[in-house]
């Protein structure tokens, strides 16, 4: 069994028991990890309190980053290094688009709309990798969360299709630009699963049914079984890997 004792991963993004980053904590945790925890704002530090006293952290180490923010970010980075010191991973897990961009036709999609979904859900990456650079240990891993809807055009998925393509970019890019540094960056592309980000995506419903429906498994995912591609992409056993985005959606990805 994997062992991740001694290693210190920082995971961003938790907003409810349903989020993926919430299913990668519990098995970092199970691992034996030490984990770090980031949030944007007051309402979510409550809920993320709440989550944390489930798992067996022996310290509650939370800090507020609005990704939004460069000082914010920056920071926020430079004060886990001051406190914790050197982190061995991050895994981000941060979207976001208006509601009214994820429903009827694309092309309808509002200038402010797009730069927002671009601005937390892709460009975040880039400035999150940035400082977290500075506090890495050597063999450093980055692990995002990305969607089908950014390789395929997925119904109601609009602009945030368009945000994950940009992150999966953003990835290559990363570990080309990061492996001079040992730091490895990579995607997991997950199936639909039932987050507080999904509420907002027209016919979700639809969406899982025709997974379980179709897929090579014949069922949809949950958080846990990200949260074991998670800490394999985490971990030394992927030292090897990077710039790779790795489907984790019961097989959907390779039928059509």
């Amino acid at each position: 069994m994997m062992n991740l004792e001694g290693k210190t991963f920082v995971i961003m993004g938790i907003a409810n028991k349903r989020s993926i980053g919430f299913g990668v904590a519990k098995v970092l945790d199970q691992l034996g990890a030490k984990l770090v925890f980031t949030y944007r704002k007051e309402r979510s530090f409550k809920e993320l309190d709440k989550l944390i006293d489930q798992l067996n952290q022996s310290t509650k180490n939370v800090y507020q980053i609005d990704v939004q923010s460069d000082s914010d970010v920056e920071n926020g980075f430079a004060q886990i290094g001051q406190d914790i010191g050197k982190i061995d991973g991050v895994f981000h897990s941060i979207a976001f688009a208006n509601v009214e961009d994820l429903r009827g036709r694309y092309s309808d999609t509002s200038r402010d709309g797009f730069l927002l979904a671009q601005d937390i859900s892709a460009y975040s990456l880039t400035i999150v990798a940035r400082e977290a650079r500075k506090i890495m240990n050597e063999a450093g891993s980055i692990v995002t969360s990305s969607y089908i809807g950014g390789e395929f055009a997925v119904p109601n998925y609009n602009v945030m299709g368009i945000a994950k393509a940009s992150l999966e970019a953003s990835v290559k890019y990363l570990a080309a630009d990061l492996g001079q540094d040992n730091i490895r960056v990579n995607a997991i592309s997950a199936g639909p699963i039932r987050t507080l980000s999904a509420r907002g995506v027209g016919n979700f419903t639809t969406i899982l049914k025709e997974i379980e429906e179709r897929a090579p498994l014949r069922r949809n995912v949950d958080q846990e079984e990200v949260g074991k591609t998670a800490a394999y992409l985490l971990s030394d056993f992927s030292s090897g890997v990077t710039g790779e985005n790795i489907h984790v959606d019961a097989g959907f990805h390779a039928i059509r």
